[in-house]
């Protein structure tokens, strides 16, 4: 245990032993903890740090915020275990698992208590543009905002939906193609400074409360299936004990009954959040199915690409896609007949 904290810089301290009037004291862990970059880190540390607080009160461990400019800096920050736990949405939570260590442990759920979300294509009020079809005619004189590469409902899902099963690529059929975040998405569409732009619906529920003014201006325009909620995940190699302390308090906060129950309803409110529900990876299969069938309509779309190597790729791909449906069936079956997996 010794050997993994003292690895780690501005993660977990050392559980050195410290000798101070002859009595035996160990350092208090420290842990950072991701928050992806949805909207400015002022905005996010504000309705966050509560949280944060009464996690390192709950679990004695010292909590610190971790905020970088982009989703890929909370993956990368895992990666080196200068993050120990993060919010992620679907898509980074993929990178996570996959290259940084990383395991789901739990889901987030709106105030209603749903464990799900919605990805928005949205406009300006007062734009002709009023379904996905009018953007995908138009889009040779639109400028376009998308959403970070590892951005779930602005990136992931609308690229599935919207354009790979139209067979078209944002890159190449807009006037002029952006990406960044969801909260500059909303206010860029607001201020005219792009047509078209991905969002979703806690982001827009966020700068409704924030920014009356600025949602005003702006109206939905295509709405995706249900998305499972944002996972939370930790290092897979976290102490078991630590990843007890954060479990039950994670899993406990909000709910009724405690005695500071009334307080953390009202921070989870601020969050536009519900109680956690427990999770695992396996909450990130229906995504690797999105990202697989939306490369493989690229692909085969692709005239440069040449016929051996694209029948090669779709082959590799639709291998993939088949394991992923029979891990989803199995689990159904599982769900069905109560088996734990």
């Amino acid at each position: 245990m010794r050997k993994l904290f003292r690895s780690a810089i501005l993660g977990l301290v050392p559980l050195a032993v410290a000798l101070l009037g002859g009595v035996a004291r160990a350092e208090t862990p420290e842990l950072n903890f991701g928050i992806i970059s949805t909207e400015s880190s002022q905005n996010l540390r504000a309705r966050w740090q509560p949280f944060l607080d009464d996690m390192s009160k709950e679990t004695g461990f010292k909590i610190h915020a971790f905020f970088a400019s982009d989703y890929a800096g909370i993956v990368t920050g895992m990666q080196y275990n200068k993050v120990q736990v993060a919010l992620y949405g679907n898509k980074s939570a993929i990178e996570a698992v996959d290259r940084a260590g990383g395991e789901v442990f739990a889901q987030t759920t709106d105030m209603a208590g749903a464990g799900g979300y919605y990805s928005h294509l949205i406009a300006r009020k007062d734009s002709s543009l009023n379904n996905e079809k009018d953007v995908l005619a138009q889009a040779k004189n639109l400028t376009f905002s998308n959403g970070d590469p590892n951005s779930t409902s602005g990136f992931v899902v609308p690229g599935y939906y919207v354009f790979a099963m139209n067979q078209a690529d944002p890159k190449v059929i807009f006037k002029r193609t952006l990406n960044a975040n969801l909260e500059t998405n909303a206010l860029s569409v607001a201020n005219k400074q792009v047509d078209v732009a991905t969002s979703n619906n806690i982001s827009l529920e966020h700068l409704a409360k924030q920014q009356p003014e600025k949602r005003a201006q702006i109206k939905v325009i295509w709405t995706s299936p249900l998305i499972p909620s944002s996972p939370l995940v930790w290092r897979k190699d976290l102490p078991a004990e630590i990843k007890e302390k954060i479990s039950r308090f994670v899993m406990g906060y909000g709910i009724p009954g405690r005695a500071e129950a009334a307080h953390e309803k009202a921070v989870l409110e601020s969050m536009q959040m519900g109680p956690f529900r427990a999770s695992n990876d396996d909450q990130l299969l229906t995504i690797r199915q999105l990202e697989l069938f939306r490369d493989r309509g690229m692909i085969e779309s692709n005239a440069n690409i040449d016929a051996a190597d694209r029948q090669a790729r779709i082959t590799d791909i639709d291998g993939k896609l088949a394991a992923l449906d029979a891990r989803i069936k199995k689990l159904g079956q599982a769900q069905k007949f109560g088996v734990a997996q």
